[in-house]
């Protein structure tokens, strides 16, 4: 059975030379229907088809449509419909009330993205990244003031929360001050307990605690299930994935290795400092760098000791290759740029 617009495409394609296979094909449809009715043989279409039995839903239809609008934005599952009009004297099939509910569902406007910002040294908003290196896992802490967004990364072997205070220290140093509110995911580390004294009242990790406490900044938590509630951050780690992780380590592996933790992150503060931080961002039109300023500005400076990574107190020793320098050595072009 084709319909009446393939019939005459048909007769349109025969009129231009094109063979029999060559219709079918095109048409996706057999020789012998093309046969038929370049004969002028008489084909059932959709149109001529006899009425059929009467479907068994049709009583149920306005039902069930006003049952859709009633409960949207909530979608109710076929199996629940299903069972409320068998109740009814339904007795057909639950594939028949699925195939109508998908075709009837009320459509639901997503709420429009609107972007949150902050004053200058208000909110900095902090998430992991995690990937295999080898036969590693390697772990990105990920840091971005919400203002400027200026963007901290480190590369760490371990999400423990000892390694978490180590490198909010390291942070708060390449900031150059303590914003006064950091956003977390609800990672282990960070919270223990949601709502755990009332709502919005959450029990934060001790480490983590005594951290914001020494430092004066409010930990926050983003809302479950909103992953846009941190949308900086995020689109953060995947940029640094994509422009800088990536990029790097399949380089490395060109030469027949895995880097280091040290190389990696000792590459990644060129990158910070001479890509992520100095080019105009896609929504503020501004350099991160130009705005720092104002951010530094409006937060607490950071009095308390810097740790150094525990990877960097063992001294490693790499191969030479022509793009390839140890981390001292980009330690000094580092200091050239700062």
């Amino acid at each position: 059975m084709v319909s009446k617009e393939m019939e005459l495409e048909i007769r349109i394609l025969a009129r231009q030379g094109m063979s029999i296979r060559r219709i079918a094909h095109e048409l996706s449809v057999s020789r012998n229907t093309v046969r038929k009715y370049l004969r002028g043989e008489a084909v059932r279409t959709p149109e001529s088809r006899s009425p059929g039995r009467p479907r068994l839903l049709l009583p149920y239809e306005d039902w069930l449509r006003r049952r859709l609008a009633a409960a949207a934005p909530v979608v109710l599952p076929a199996t629940v419909l299903h069972r409320e009009i068998a109740a009814m004297g339904y007795k057909g099939s639950e594939r028949s009330v699925r195939r109508f509910c998908a075709s009837h569902r009320p459509s639901v406007p997503e709420d429009p993205l609107v972007r949150f910002e902050t004053a200058p040294g208000h909110q900095a908003q902090m998430d992991w990244g995690e990937y295999r290196l080898g036969r590693e896992r390697i772990y990105a802490f990920v840091g971005v003031l919400g203002f400027s967004r200026w963007l901290y990364l480190e590369y760490v072997e371990s999400m423990r929360s000892e390694v978490l205070v180590a490198c909010h220290r390291r942070m708060f140093e390449a900031f150059g001050g303590i914003p006064h509110e950091i956003l977390y995911d609800n990672m282990k580390t960070a919270v223990v307990r949601r709502n755990a004294y009332g709502i919005g009242r959450h029990r934060f990790h001790d480490d983590l605690w005594d951290l914001a406490k020494e430092c004066g900044f409010r930990p926050r938590l983003c809302q479950p299930y909103r992953p846009r509630t941190k949308g900086k951050v995020e689109r953060a780690v995947q940029y640094a994935a994509s422009s800088f992780y990536y990029p790097m380590v399949t380089r490395v592996a060109l030469e027949g290795r895995t880097p280091e933790v040290e190389e990696i992150n000792a590459e990644a503060r060129l990158w910070q400092y001479g890509v992520a931080n100095v080019r105009v961002h896609a929504t503020t039109g501004e350099r991160p760098i130009d705005r720092l300023e104002a951010e530094r500005a409006a937060m607490t400076p950071y009095m308390g000791v810097v740790p150094s990574a525990a990877s960097d107190r063992r001294e490693r020793t790499y191969p030479r290759f022509p793009i390839q320098r140890s981390p001292r050595e980009y330690d000094a072009i580092l200091q050239e740029m700062v």
